[in-house]
């Protein structure tokens, strides 16, 4: 089945013939002027410094290494905003065509009841439960890598719920289908004027979901009521990293009806301590194979705990531009945007930057070979998955395949020794699986999913190298759409107007730091692997502008060096009373206030355009720095203690609840804790306090030159206070909201190191 991307007018066309989406190139060309501009004043800076530096010696040729590198990060940025691509797509059109819609198997991942409870985990799965979408074609698959019963325990309850919550919703065409953030909308304010008898179904539907919250709520206090029961004994021997596994179908549309509930499976994959589980990409790829034998739809929706569906016609929008493109196998995967609900106001720690990265960046990169695969709001081809290219598509996977009597032996060895997951994979790869709904029957296949997902399994297979999610990055997802893209492939880019997923962003400073640093070291692990994107442009079918886009991503980490080189300057400048900016008096003065006050212009205008306030732009642009110089700083120090063998990086999971712990009263305000990754951005506080102070007495070291630190090195020292101003005011704070006395020590010490190096080498 192929829908043809014709564009006719819609007057004169029937509608089976119009397009299911169009490509719109957006009109950028203001944007370009000013991109351009800015690349012409950092090179202006960096021939004033290159003309000037023998006469400076290290500082200059130092200043000169750091604005090399921002000129070559901005030449990534400018590459993947050049040509921004917006999808448009018309699920109403798909909609004369329901009897043909695939069927789509949806995983939801969760990992630890504590740091993503389960009320959350439960309200995502309601939401997808819920969706506009035959149900007789959709299974839903939740991976606990927590194996808690109070998870399942959790997902029997919501169940019960959902067969009264998909109805109602259906019923009066809700819009938002996570019930807390319906209950919380101004949609269920506005729903109170409506009719009596939607009146009385609503006020019925909240009770049953607040009683479902107070059940929930009780599990976790008291887990150990599940113990003696039937249902729960494969958890009783449960210990988090050493347990069987466990499949359970809690519920299985016997019936094949298209209103009723879809398929709702619980999966906890076995760990042992002998067997790496890989993360986050052992689950996804163990989700794979228990869905490859019980339903084996040929797409996938991957999601988070905390990404609930925010759109409830996702999966008819995503299936216009799977379906709906001049080569229906042209792309492998549609990836949505991660936007983010609630949130505190004005955004103090800075989620806000990944919204404008997706509305600049990520559009302009679907103008090359398409979007990064996020890990989350992203619609596969599991015949891509299984490492399907684009050649093979076009003949049905025949070359990937071996031929002849070897050819189960072949694929066995790829995929394993389950003969019906072999089975599945061939009719998968052959094409030969486009059924109209997903089997109503899956509990026969119950033991051989529990199998599949044993951690032995994958033993020489092909899994996680060549096959499923791969494995040797924490940012797997990233890793995993490089070598999709490294085939041939392209993805697309789906951002309805009513956003596609919600999710939960984190707010608290250890929170956004364990997020920042999983991220930096993920992404800068794929730099240095096999797959790196340099590798896949040379041996690979990656595009050169394709692969300079991973490169800007990839290379967050190794950003945090030159900033932090950067931000130290101006300090060391007062302290040994010499500068590094031009002089008032000098021509190239204006190099650098041009330069600064057209970026933040341009960053602010992206910001207003996205309809953030000020106050919001200049908490992320603060957050920036933080994050580059502290966490990103210790990600780089992961990855360089695992390239030398010392240790390995480890997966760390980010927090999805409010805050770090019940004492957080202040949601806004910067939480600190013991970790050494605070010890940077304290550091930094100290050392140009100190520097401000000396250079105000006049206590510095004597200058190497007859002109000594200016008007351009204490501005920007106050402008390294001004950014990190949570650790000022950290240092006055208590509880959680102060920096610990241990941090505070260790920062005392490298400062004073480093004034001590200052006033060594003034003196030479």
């Amino acid at each position: 089945m192929q829908f043809r991307s014709t564009r006719v007018k819609a007057s004169m066309a029937n509608p089976i013939t119009l397009p299911l989406h169009e490509r719109i190139l957006r009109k950028n060309k203001l944007k370009r002027a000013t991109e351009l501009v800015i690349f012409f004043l950092l090179l202006s800076l960096l021939i004033y410094r290159l003309r000037l530096l023998h006469a400076h010696g290290f500082v200059w040729l130092l200043a000169f290494f750091c604005e090399s590198w921002f000129t070559f990060i901005w030449i990534l940025i400018m590459n993947a905003k050049w040509n921004p691509i917006d999808n448009k797509t018309y699920p109403d059109r798909l909609r004369t065509r329901i009897h043909e819609l695939p069927p789509v198997d949806l995983f939801v991942t969760t990992a630890d009841p504590v740091l993503e409870p389960p009320i959350i985990t439960v309200n995502t799965v309601l939401s997808l439960l819920a969706l506009d979408y035959p149900a007789n074609k959709l299974a839903c698959y939740v991976s606990d890598d927590g194996a808690s019963p109070v998870t399942f325990y959790s997902l029997v309850e919501a169940l019960k719920f959902a067969k009264l919550w998909i109805p109602f919703c259906k019923k009066y065409n809700i819009q938002t289908r996570a019930p807390f953030q319906y209950f919380s909308s101004k949609e269920f304010e506005t729903a109170r004027d409506v009719s009596s008898k939607f009146h009385k179904d609503i006020i019925y539907v909240k009770e049953e979901y607040a009683q479902l919250c107070r059940k929930i709520e009780t599990a976790e206090k008291n887990s150990t009521q599940f113990a003696f029961t039937k249902e729960f004994s494969a958890f009783s021997k449960v210990e988090r990293r050493n347990h069987q596994s466990i499949v359970k179908v809690i519920w299985e549309n016997k019936d094949n009806l298209a209103d009723g509930v879809p398929h709702l499976v619980y999966v906890a994959r076995e760990k042992q301590p002998n067997y790496p589980h890989h993360y986050k990409a052992g689950a996804m790829n163990v989700l794979v194979r228990v869905s490859g034998v019980m339903t084996n739809s040929p797409f996938m929706l991957n999601v988070d705990c905390d990404m609930f569906a925010n759109n409830a016609q996702v999966v008819l929008h995503a299936m216009c531009l799977l379906l709906g493109s001049e080569n229906e196998r042209e792309i492998a995967y549609v990836q949505c945007p991660q936007h983010f609900y609630g949130g505190i106001k004005d955004d103090p720690f800075g989620a806000s930057s990944l919204i404008v990265l997706q509305e600049y960046i990520v559009p302009g990169v679907g103008g090359i070979q398409g979007p990064f695969y996020g890990g989350t709001g992203c619609f596969h081809r599991r015949n891509v998955i299984y490492g399907l290219s684009p050649d093979d598509a076009k003949i049905q996977g025949k070359n990937y395949l071996s031929h002849g009597k070897q050819e189960e032996e072949a694929i066995r060895a790829k995929f394993g020794c389950s003969a019906q997951l072999v089975k599945s994979a061939s009719q998968t790869l052959l094409g030969s699986h486009e059924k109209l709904n997903c089997p109503n029957d899956i509990t026969r296949s119950l033991k051989i999913a529990t199998q599949v997902a044993d951690c032995s399994y994958e033993s020489d297979t092909l899994w996680g190298t060549k096959i499923g999610w791969l494995y040797g990055s924490t940012a797997e997802d990233v890793l995993t759409g490089l070598q999709i893209h490294a085939r041939g492939w392209r993805s697309a880019y789906l951002s309805p107007e009513r956003s596609a997923f919600l999710g939960c962003a984190p707010f608290a400073g250890p929170a956004v730091m364990t997020q920042q640093k999983r991220w930096a070291t993920g992404l800068l692990e794929i730099l240095f692997c096999k797959n790196s994107p340099i590798i896949a442009t040379i041996k690979a079918n990656l595009k050169f502008r394709q692969c300079l886009s991973y490169l800007y991503i990839n290379i967050w980490g190794l950003r945090s060096i030159p900033e932090l080189c950067y931000v130290v300057l101006p300090a060391y400048c007062l302290l040994t009373n010499t500068y590094i900016f031009p002089k008032v008096s000098e021509n190239a003065f204006w190099i650098p206030i041009s330069l600064v006050v057209i970026y933040n212009l341009t960053t602010l205008s992206e910001y207003l355009h996205c309809g953030f306030s000020v106050k919001v732009w200049w908490n992320n642009q603060r957050m920036s720095r933080i994050t580059a110089t502290t966490a990103w700083l210790f990600g780089v120090l992961s990855v360089v203690l695992k390239l030398i063998g010392l240790s390995d990086t480890v997966f760390e999971i980010t927090r999805k609840d409010q805050g770090d712990d019940g004492t957080n009263t202040n949601p806004g305000q910067f939480t600190f804790d013991d970790s050494p990754v605070f010890v940077p951005g304290t550091a930094l506080v100290l050392l140009h306090v100190t520097a401000l102070v000396l250079w105000t007495l006049g206590i510095q070291s004597p200058g190497q030159s007859a002109l000594g630190a200016g008007l351009g090195e204490v501005i920007c020292s106050l402008l390294v206070l001004l950014n990190f101003l949570p650790f000022l005011i950290g240092f006055f704070g208590k509880g959680s909201y102060g920096i610990p006395l241990s941090t505070i020590c260790k920062s005392v010490a490298s400062v004073g190191l480093f004034i001590h190096f200052c006033r060594r080498a003034s003196t030479n």
